[in-house]
């Protein structure tokens, strides 16, 4: 399996979602990936920015698309996350004209004289919608996008459901540390770099994306209304007890009652999230 590498350049960067927007790169099933992006303002530092390469790119600056020869619509995309890593600096805010600035050091994230332990992901890892034009970066979709789920760090894997021929996955808007909500709008926003490895999945048919994470099996739901987005990740989670555990319909649900735990992923892309967490240990 082969090692690519993307520049941290704006003409491999893109600010938004389109089916139209051609491919940067093409790699083949289980290929690996590695780049570098700026924050999601398109900020590399507190005095350095980095300008778009189109008018259009007016969302969170995301590397890609990248194409995966023989993807296909109805497979599943599976994304590992082999690394994530945090810039030296990154900022958030408490309001709309109150803004923080963040050292980033040694696993720690430090202002204001106090520190949180940082823990970095991609807020954004997905792939167009099928319908045509130019789609916004901000509300996260049926194939990922702005999921902004603070579960997704380094070592868990990823499953999106692909809907556009060739999957042309893209990535970015780096993270290094986010409470379940972002409630502020903003997590550490921060530049990356970051390492995916892609491939394919057949036998796997998903409606919402789910994941693997350490100890647990993760599923999200998206959705204006919070109630719907919470109804979407049980359902996926339901799914996935069944194929995952050979629990029967009316049994996975009654076990999920006892043994998963719904958390409020982002409360603040307009389409909330929601994601389902079942823990190993949980049913014995």
């Amino acid at each position: 399996m082969a090692l690519h590498e993307l520049p941290l350049d704006a003409a491999v960067l893109h600010g938004h979602f389109s089916a139209e927007l051609e491919p940067v790169l093409e790699i083949a099933p289980g290929d690996s990936v590695r780049f570098s992006v700026p924050n999601h303002d398109w900020d590399l530092g507190p005095d350095e920015h980095l300008d778009a390469a189109r008018e259009i790119d007016t969302g969170h600056a995301l590397a890609g698309p990248i194409a995966v020869a023989g993807a296909t619509v109805g497979q599943t995309l599976v994304v590992q996350v082999d690394a994530v890593e945090p810039g030296a600096w990154g900022v958030n805010h408490g309001g709309r004209d109150h803004m923080l600035q963040w050292e980033l050091s040694k696993g720690v994230g430090r202002t204001l004289g106090r520190e949180v332990t940082l823990a970095p992901f991609l807020g954004v890892m997905g792939m167009p919608p099928p319908e045509p034009g130019v789609h916004s970066t901000g509300p996260p979709r049926p194939s990922g996008g702005n999921m902004d789920c603070k579960e997704l760090v380094a070592g868990t894997t990823v499953f999106l459901p692909i809907a556009v021929e060739g999957a042309r996955f893209s990535a970015g808007d780096g993270h290094a540390a986010q409470g379940d909500g972002e409630v502020s709008g903003t997590a550490i926003e921060t530049p990356v770099t970051a390492q995916v490895t892609l491939s394919l999945r057949d036998d796997l048919q998903l409606e919402w994306p789910c994941a693997r994470i350490e100890g647990a099996w993760l599923t999200l739901g998206f959705d204006e209304h919070l109630g719907l987005a919470a109804r979407k990740a049980v359902d996926g989670m339901v799914a996935l007890m069944e194929r995952e555990l050979g629990l029967a319909g009316p049994d996975a649900v009654a076990f999920a009652s006892v043994a998963v735990d719904l958390r409020v992923t982002q409360v603040v892309n307009g389409v909330l999230g929601v994601h389902a967490v079942l823990r190993d240990d949980a049913i014995r």
